[in-house]
């Protein structure tokens, strides 16, 4: 009888067609350490386009300690080293291809770092950014020069926002998107509403949000189409010696003025997990006491 084999093709020549289809099945830790080095066609697949249109770093996440002092946690030296590696790899491989970066909460990137991703991601239209502690005002702003294409942002709550979105304002034209993480007040509606005029979504979900805000808000942007405003905690300021009040349902004059949007989100459902969360958080939602990755959700 004859002897019969099959002789199957290899690795190195499959198509790169269908590398490019296994690879977009891997995570950044994954892609970057060492698949684009088995050969030339596997690196040639790892460059392709379609893989770093999102970088999403959800997997890794800094070496850190809370510390009771500003930027409030303290990052191991070893953990940034590793970060960089990591990063340099990335946006190598990525070729100046990305479009959308996403960073997690507890992925903690200081100026260096940043800026690093920002010169080497001149197209990017959505920033994923929830944590600054360790990025400065000068940091943030010269990473948003090279983002002059930059449409959307998730963004922590910060109690300078003017020298931010007048860099957003100066350098991004295209910006239409805001996602704020936080304490939402009067000074940040009124910088939004100054800097801000064509905004069309603004996401305010599982915030800390001042009835006087809120108006600015609707009052001013006449370009906004939807508005989000789920799960927050929505307090009033009285004048003085009264001390702020939570409001368990909208006031009706909200109501009237946010009906001209196309979409205004809302909930404020006594039997909500995430708003039974921000009361016992007491409007600070510590987002690392729950599920991975919830605060990424948006019902926008």
């Amino acid at each position: 009888m004859e002897n019969t084999f099959c002789s199957g093709r290899r690795w190195e020549e499959m198509g790169l067609d269908v590398l490019v289809k296994i690879f977009l099945s891997l995570n950044i830790i994954e892609l970057t350490s060492g698949v684009s080095r088995v050969c030339s066609s596997w690196r040639l697949a790892c460059c392709d386009p379609v893989i770093w249109k999102i970088i999403d770093f959800g997997v890794m996440k800094s070496n850190y300690i809370k510390i009771p002092a500003p930027p409030y946690i303290w990052v191991a030296d070893t953990s940034d080293k590793f970060v960089m590696r990591t990063l340099k790899i990335a946006m190598g491989l990525s070729r100046g291809n990305c479009s959308c970066l996403i960073i997690p909460l507890d992925l903690y990137l200081k100026d260096a770092q940043l800026i690093y991703i920002a010169e080497r991601s001149p197209h990017l239209k959505q920033l994923v950014l929830p944590t600054w502690n360790r990025i400065t005002k000068s940091g943030i702003c010269a990473a948003v020069r090279n983002w002059k294409e930059l449409e959307s942002l998730t963004m922590p709550s910060i109690r300078d926002p003017p020298y931010f979105l007048d860099e957003i304002a100066r350098s991004c034209k295209n910006f239409t998107q805001l996602k704020i993480m936080g304490h939402f007040d009067v000074l940040f509606a009124s910088t939004i509403a100054e800097r801000l005029p064509n905004l069309k979504v603004l996401s305010l979900r599982c915030s800390l949000l001042y009835k006087e805000a809120l108006d600015i808000i609707l009052d001013n942007l006449e370009h906004l189409k939807v508005l989000n405003i789920s799960h927050s905690f929505l307090v009033e300021k009285p004048p003085p010696p009264a001390t702020k009040r939570i409001l368990r349902q909208l006031d009706e004059s909200i109501r009237v003025k946010a009906s001209r949007l196309r979409i205004f989100l809302t909930c404020q459902d006594e039997f909500c997990v995430l708003c039974q969360r921000m009361i016992t958080d007491d409007g600070y939602l510590r987002w690392y006491k729950y599920e991975k990755r919830l605060w990424m959700k948006d019902e926008v």
